[in-house]
């Protein structure tokens, strides 16, 4: 009923518009895809740059460029990252690697420790890494609770976290104990980093974050977990918090490689939290000793905030370059119509 209303008013204005349509020229052509790549963009954002907009020094990271930098000993580069400003980052600066670690549940989402952290936090965080890690190759981190009941429950995690969070392998703490857990995931296609040593996850239960390796049998049973991980099929084993002449033994007794985080230079690799070696803490917060701060950005961006917000106290901010140009007959008309709705309210 509404529409056959309409008709006749819509058919109408057709007839006392249609020379106006016929003959009105466009202003400007419609927009193509190089024009709109060009065009102001008048929004509250930014738009986040695209993958393709990001330096590329080489073709994308694999499987076989790893082993082929292992092979050459040229050091393997892998650093964390929980979302897009930070994938892009790691991406652009040429990591090789990049791990979507749990650490996250810590320096991103303000958990105690990693064992908070949900298999649904990861994948969401994942996502976003693998819009902006368009070179480097990419590594989600399983969580605690996803796969220690069985093989069977990790290789559905691990599922997961390719499918939904778009990684292209994944890892997993744990050593002999858990290769048959490893080798059930990189059976069914799916590559895997091993990671031994301290491992976090299981913190509570190695009476803290503390070294480990440092006795002959500790040694020993790191070095049988290593080559337990390589033999269930993992391409590379992360090695935490290991005293380094300890991790270079292990590393000559690997064919695959080892990746260090607190264990020397002379691991295969090295890998940081991107947040704990950016700075992005107040000074005087605790760091592992492993760490190097490369950046201040705390510093720097606590400075920044700080400008904005005595510019906005002291109206500094907005300046006129930031503003929108009106037409000042505009101004004047809208002004006489505000002024009169108060004589009219």
């Amino acid at each position: 009923m509404a529409a056959a209303t309409l008709r006749p008013w819509i058919a109408q204005f057709i007839l006392n518009n249609a020379r106006l349509i016929a003959y009105q020229p466009l202003l400007a052509p419609l927009p193509t895809l190089s024009t709109r790549c060009n065009q102001t963009r008048h929004s509250s954002h930014a738009p986040a740059p695209s993958q393709s907009a990001l330096p590329v020094s080489a073709k994308p990271v694999t499987i076989h460029t790893i082993r082929d930098l292992h092979r050459k000993n040229i050091p393997i580069t892998m650093l964390t990252a929980h979302d897009f400003p930070s994938a892009s980052l790691a991406s652009a600066a040429g990591m090789d690697l990049i791990l979507v670690g749990d650490s996250l549940a810590m320096v991103s989402l303000g958990m105690p420790d990693t064992s908070e952290v949900m298999l649904e936090d990861m994948i969401l965080h994942a996502r976003a890494v693998s819009r902006a890690a368009a070179r480097s190759f990419t590594i989600g981190d399983l969580p605690m609770g996803c796969y220690e009941v069985s093989p069977e429950q990790a290789l559905q995690s691990a599922i997961r976290m390719l499918k939904e969070g778009r990684m292209q392998s994944v890892k997993l703490e744990g050593g002999k104990d858990f290769a048959d857990t490893i080798k059930k995931i990189t059976s069914a296609g799916i590559s895997v980093c091993g990671h031994i040593g301290l491992t976090p996850q299981r913190q509570h239960a190695l009476g803290g974050f503390r070294v480990q390796g440092r006795t002959t049998s500790a040694a020993d049973k790191l070095l049988m977990d290593a080559r337990a991980v390589q033999e269930a099929g993992a391409f590379a084993v992360v090695l935490e918090c290991v005293p380094p002449e300890i991790a270079s033994i292990i590393t000559s007794k690997l064919s695959i490689p080892t990746i260090g985080i607190g264990a020397g230079n002379g691991c295969s690799g090295q890998v940081l939290v991107q947040m704990d070696m950016l700075g992005c803490r107040p000074e005087g917060s605790f760091l592992p000793k492993f760490v190097k701060r490369y950046g201040d950005v705390w510093e720097r961006s606590l400075a920044a905030i700080e400008q904005y917000r005595d510019e906005v106290k002291t109206r500094k901010y907005p300046a006129d370059q930031h503003n929108y140009a009106v037409d000042e007959a505009v101004v004047k008309a809208f002004k006489a119509i505000a002024d009169k709705s108060d004589e009219n309210p």
